[in-house]
């Protein structure tokens, strides 16, 4: 039983609470209206980003809650408060529920519980704080689609995002000074938000977006790692069933059920299919014709661009290639707990970089799961996955659209001096796999590489210059020829290549050098995979297309490992991998993609204007450090470059400033020019504030001088202040003319009057 003290208690708690004041409600329908705006384009760049369907039902209820909570404003609302802090519940045991769901990426999870979370907080927004929590659920909502997004149709959707914020703000503005709404009128709103000040002041942000964006440092240690992982319903938690599934390779390429068919057939006879690439099985014909249509399959996201390798082969067999232990491969299990699998590397003395990639699968591909060189941790969604001998990780199902993994790769450093100093001998499985050529072919290969070898004008002695030398001869001397007629009965492949018809197909190229490098003791295989695609500098993500497939030449050097070149026309010969410095690497992609849009003669002067100031720069700092390093008479040196450098930048920039001041003034009528003038003046003893009136800020000055005790001339700036500021105030409220020249004739005589106390003052 409750006491009768308890109960009184607790009836004059609920009596104080009923007795408080309550809560200012926000008056401004179009701060209200443009705050639900902001919310409702959040909700909906979420759906684009991540391609859901919330804002069908989160928007209208948005809209419907805040007209409800606009009504009942002046209310306590106690059952709707309730109401709400029950729906708050219910919606966190649908975040929790659907976390365990989506452990791989809780982003869109985070988002989710936000908009509903915004839903019910719509049915209560009485005051101008609560608004500001609406403000800051759509800013988020923003940066979490922001992350999602992959598409440029997130940067429609942002433009509109910050065409609302600034009205927004510039009526939250006025809400936190205290100042009445004054937006019943539609005229009196359109006097607040200027609708040409409000398109400058949005160019004005675009532009410094864009260039805070471009001149980023993208320092790779301070990077983020996000490892996302999604996956559709025939991905999730598969394991192998058997062995002999875990060595097949199922490209939807080679037949209907997915099974490779060996690469002796196609789509059709002699053809292969127009949409899978062909190279991506375990053996493959490269006797083959056909085209690819192309199709985008992947976007990816990496601190590097790389060969997104997919398999490796050693076997050369006159017509392509094979895998010659195909069926030896390691499975690997992740937890239960976890999406990640941990691959051992291979040990290597060269210096390596952690790269992170994340992979969104477009268009369905093999079993075969794309990464940089060097995989050392996958997150992926299945059970279990599978490793062969050539590198290649195989995945138990087909990767369909909607797929989302991530890598992370230690890629090494091409380092051309250590690599040139490798030994050349080598352990016994590398002479077993990497070594073999068919003994006919093996003299005429070998005779072929000497002759070019012989042309280059200095000794190529070691296997890396010979590698890289050989790639760029192939490149020079032999040519793409895309209409070959089919091989006859037991003709090799590259005998046609090299002494027939003086060129071939693209990835015969890379076949070829795999095979001259072999005849002459450097153990080599090909790969197969994508080239890094095209960059788009405005959503950071590599977009891959299944045209960008292609076979690279690998080359083992011991104690390092293997190193990748790419003989084919038209491709870069050391395919791009990290780079010491990539710091701003999106400002040089970017100027890439835009350079790619200007005529060459422009392009090439802004090119040597930008290396010119850029150099200048550089050998400016050059020249600074230079002297720290000539002791103290440098040091002493290099102070007075710098004191003097800074202090031309800084004349630079006042002058700057004061002209731009003049150009101001020169706009403005000659008395307002006159009181912003003389009220600058005095601002550097009383600040003045730019809501306070001219008899305001007369007022302010007044009551600073009998704070300051007076001073000479104190009496001569105030009369002459009150003077300016009264002529100001009559043209501006009163059409009366003002005598300016009078007016700026004292101005000039206090001027001179004061200027024993400016100087004073400025030596103090």
């Amino acid at each position: 039983m409750v006491s009768e003290a308890a109960r009184k208690a607790w009836w004059q708690r609920l009596q104080t609470w009923q007795d408080q004041p309550r809560p200012q409600p926000e008056e401004s329908i179009a701060l209200r209206i443009l705050v639900q705006i902001l919310v409702a384009i959040g909700i909906l760049a979420t759906d684009v980003a991540a391609g859901t369907q919330t804002s069908w039902w989160a928007i209208p209820l948005s809209f419907g809650g805040a007209y409800w909570s606009w009504r009942q404003r002046r209310r306590r609302n106690l059952g709707a408060q309730l109401a709400i802090a029950a729906g708050m519940l219910v919606a966190l045991a649908v975040f929790f529920r659907s976390l365990l769901g989506n452990l791989g990426d809780t982003r869109l999870v985070l988002a989710e519980l936000l908009i509903h979370l915004q839903v019910l907080h719509c049915f209560d927004l009485p005051r101008r704080k609560d608004l500001g929590y609406s403000m800051l659920i759509g800013l988020i909502l923003m940066g979490v689609a922001g992350t999602l997004s992959q598409t440029m149709l997130f940067a429609p959707v942002l433009v509109a995002f910050v065409g609302v914020a600034l009205p927004m703000l510039v009526l939250d503005y006025r809400s936190r000074l205290g100042l009445e709404p004054g937006d019943r009128d539609w005229r009196t709103l359109t006097g607040l938000i200027r609708p040409g000040q409000m398109a400058r002041l949005f160019g004005v942000v675009a532009v410094l977006g864009l260039v805070v964006f471009a001149l980023l440092p993208r320092f790779p240690g301070y990077q983020l790692r996000q490892f996302p992982v999604t996956a559709p319903p025939n991905l999730m938690d598969q394991m192998f069933d058997n062995r002999d599934q875990s060595a097949s390779i199922r490209n939807p390429g080679y037949g209907q059920d997915g099974q490779a068919l060996g690469g002796t057939s196609g789509a059709g006879r002699g053809q292969t299919d127009n949409t899978f690439y062909y190279g991506f099985s375990s053996t493959i014909d490269q006797t083959l014709q056909g085209q690819l249509v192309p199709t985008l399959v992947m976007r990816v996201r990496s601190q590097s661009p790389g060969f997104w390798r997919v398999l490796g082969f050693d076997r050369y067999t006159g017509r392509g290639w094979e895998i010659s232990r195909n069926d030896d491969t390691q499975s690997l299990v992740r937890p239960d707990w976890s999406y990640r699998f941990v691959i051992p590397p291979e040990p290597t003395r060269a210096q390596i970089e952690e790269v992170v990639q994340s992979y969104t699968v477009l268009s369905a591909l093999p079993n075969l799961i794309p990464t940089l060189a060097q995989p050392t941790e996958l997150f992926f969604p299945t059970r279990g996955i599978a490793i062969d001998k050539e590198g290649s990780i195989r995945s138990p199902r087909i990767l369909d659209e909607g797929l989302t993994y991530s890598v992370i790769s230690q890629v090494a450093y091409r380092d051309r001096t250590r690599l040139r100093q490798a030994r050349r001998t080598y352990p016994p499985f590398i002479w077993n796999y990497y070594l073999d050529v068919p003994a006919a072919l093996r003299p005429k290969l070998q005779q072929r590489a000497q002759e070019l070898l012989a042309k280059a004008p200095n000794a190529r002695n070691d296997a890396y210059e010979q590698a890289l030398f050989l790639a760029q001869a192939l490149k020079q001397t032999y040519t793409v020829q895309p209409d070959l007629p089919p091989p006859a009965a037991g003709e090799d492949l590259v005998d046609r290549f090299l002494f027939q018809y003086q060129g071939g197909y693209p990835d015969h190229f890379p076949t070829t050098l795999t095979l001259m490098l072999r005849s002459l003791g450097i153990p080599a295989r090909v790969a197969a995979g994508f080239a890094p695609g095209r960059f788009n500098p405005f959503t950071g993500l590599y977009e891959v297309y299944n045209t960008d497939a292609h076979l690279i030449t690998e080359v083992y050097f011991p104690g390092y490992g293997w190193y990748s070149f790419d003989p084919i026309p038209g491709h870069p010969l050391i395919p791009p991998s990290i780079e010491k410095n990539e710091t701003f690497s999106t400002l040089e992609k970017l100027w890439a993609w835009v350079a790619g849009w200007l005529p060459t003669p422009l392009r090439n002067w802004l090119d040597g204007v930008i290396s010119g100031v850029l150099g200048g720069l550089l050998a400016l700092v050059g020249r600074l450090l230079g002297l720290l390093t000539e002791g103290w008479t440098g040091i002493l040196a290099a102070i007075a470059l710098a004191l003097v450098v800074g202090g031309a930048l800084w004349l630079g920039w006042l002058g700057w400033h004061n002209w731009q001041r003049r150009r101001r003034l020169a706009r403005l009528a000659p008395i307002a020019a006159l009181y912003q003038e003389v009220r600058d003046w005095l601002a550097e003893d009383c600040p003045a504030y730019p809501w306070q009136t001219p008899l305001e800020y007369v007022a302010a000055y007044e009551q600073w001088l009998a704070q300051q005790g007076g001073g000479p001339g104190a009496g001569d700036r105030l009369a002459l202040l009150a003077a300016v500021a009264g002529a100001y105030s009559d043209w501006r409220y009163g059409d009366r003319p003002a005598d300016v020249a009078a007016l700026r004739e004292q101005w000039q005589r206090v001027r001179r009057r004061d200027r024993p106390r400016l100087l004073g003052a400025a030596a103090r």
